[in-house]
């Protein structure tokens, strides 16, 4: 094999035609140059069955092979590995051909839409282990949290006791939902916020956090806009320590917020909008404060100065990714494991985790109560069919 892997791109919408541009170098906005194409990267051919995307795609990339059949290029010779950027349910479907007929497969977020089919896509995965499986979850090549997923399981700070994530900027107004037929449905899409926006959080706190095992969600559907799925979400999650969070996610939200904050026995992480966290190191633990400290000791700590009032000592630490920087950094990693079998940043098998999140969230919604991780398959699967069926646009599943 060659030093460079040959991407096949199998979607030329908008994050295939990022994708695109990344491979070649000719991505780009005004105030945002492209990224480099990683060294070990190259596109290879470019797939996609609107006759408006080819045209597009043989002005734009002459010398790369276009196909209408992801299967033809598949078996074209013309690519080592393909990225899925299709509709949601198409990519456990396009990744266990891959898998089957021995090309590497790095899919999009999220793995799929149902953990039953997630979990299929898993296991063959696992019956094909010199396959490549990856999935882009390009946040777990941002350094800030890579530190400070870190630093929660060092243990320095003690066990989990609390976290939150409120992530509410991504406003999309109702023009957005009109770009194609499928967004925004249940059976073309297979919901809102949770499989569009949300996958890259839901991913890091567990990732971070660790997976809970009960989950309670309130959802509103098509909240100030004028669709069927999701856009509000508010959920309260429990852990197997007793620790509790919550998550808060919306798209009608034109300010925005993002922010996570992890308590622990002995400090705090917050994190601001992806860019900037700050640990907060307890000089005595929580646990010895409560045991010894008398009102006398805290009410001189509230009097304190700005520096925590010898409660505790802060440090900082930013990420200056660029734009298109992770989603690269997550190709090459991906081609370095096909070349020389460099470890995964983000391996295939991780996606269902956060689909099964996702789904647990949607199933409590639904049926108005608490219900545990993971979640049950095929009820999900029964309740979803019945919004499908309920659109009389798609077939179900």
């Amino acid at each position: 094999m060659a030093d460079k892997i040959r991407f096949g791109l199998i979607g030329i919408g908008a994050q295939g035609g990022a994708y695109a541009g990344f491979l070649t170098g000719s991505a780009g906005f005004p105030g945002m140059p492209a990224p480099e194409c990683p060294p070990h990267c190259a596109l290879g051919a470019l797939c996609d069955t609107d006759p408006a995307k080819e045209a597009m795609c043989k002005e734009k990339y002459p010398d790369y092979p276009f196909f209408t059949d992801w299967k033809e290029m598949v078996s074209s010779g013309t690519v080592d590995a393909v990225i899925t950027t299709v509709p949601h349910y198409f990519h456990t479907e396009i990744a266990i051909y891959c898998l089957e007929h021995g090309m590497p497969v790095l899919v999009e977020k999220p793995a799929g839409v149902y953990a039953k089919e997630v979990r299929r896509m898993n296991e063959c995965a696992a019956a094909h282990p010199d396959v490549a499986f990856g999935i882009m979850f390009n946040q777990r090549t941002n350094v800030l949290y890579q530190k400070v997923k870190a630093l929660v399981e060092s243990g320095e700070l003690g066990e989990l006791r609390r976290t939150s994530w409120i992530i509410n900027s991504w406003w999309r107004p109702d023009s957005y939902y009109r770009q194609s037929d499928w967004r925004a449905t249940w059976g073309g899409e297979g919901g809102g916020v949770l499989v569009n926006q949300a996958p890259h959080q839901l991913d890091l706190w567990q990732w971070i956090c660790g997976i809970p095992n009960k989950v309670y969600a309130k959802c509103l559907y098509g909240c100030h806009r004028d669709i069927v799925v999701e856009n509000d979400v508010t959920v309260v999650t429990e852990y197997p320590n007793g620790a509790t969070g919550t998550f808060i996610t919306c798209t009608h939200d034109p300010i925005g917020t993002d922010r996570l904050e992890i308590d622990l026995d002995n400090g705090k992480i917050v994190v601001e909008d992806s860019k900037k966290a700050t640990v907060y190191r307890l000089n005595k633990s929580e646990n010895e404060m409560n045991a010894t400290m008398s009102m006398m000791e805290v009410s001189k700590l509230v009097s304190g100065n700005s520096a925590g009032g010898g409660l505790f000592t802060v440090e900082s630490f930013e990420n200056t990714d660029g734009w298109g920087k992770q989603h690269t950094t997550v190709m090459e990693n991906f081609a370095q494991h096909i070349l020389e079998k460099t470890p995964l940043l983000a391996p295939g098998s991780d996606g269902i985790n956060g689909v099964n999140l996702a789904n647990a969230i949607l199933l409590s919604s639904w049926l108005g109560r608490e219900v545990e991780l993971p979640v049950d398959e095929d009820l999900y699967l029964k309740e979803l069919n019945k919004k499908i069926a309920g659109e009389g646009k798609f077939p179900t599943r």
